[in-house]
């Protein structure tokens, strides 16, 4: 089992076209085994410490493999959708880890 974790820069205006690449992006999650186990939009109430600019959003998602994840990427119906991605994202940052016992 492999963990992401993605925090999410959204372009100031861009929110709903970042929401319409989420609705495709999601639900594709689940054909490659795949499960979305948290998802966060923090506000100002929630941030105790920070040092970095806080993101939009938060995902945390987990695979059955890395090959899982992979095919994710490269999912056809998800990549034609991509362009809304780039639209509404200024950046991310993709954290890959295991789950420590």
């Amino acid at each position: 089992m492999i963990h992401i974790t993605q925090l999410i820069y959204v372009k100031k205006g861009k929110e709903e076209i970042f929401h319409e690449f989420e609705e495709i992006a999601i639900p594709t999650i689940l054909k490659y085994n795949g499960r979305l186990t948290l998802r966060i939009r923090p506000n100002d109430n929630a941030i105790i410490e920070s040092n970095i600019k806080v993101p939009y959003g938060i995902h945390l998602v987990e695979f059955e493999s890395q090959e899982d994840f992979d095919n994710f990427m490269l999912d056809e119906e998800r990549k034609k959708f991509l362009h809304l991605k780039d639209e509404s994202i200024e950046s991310a940052i993709l954290i890959q880890g295991v789950q420590l016992n």
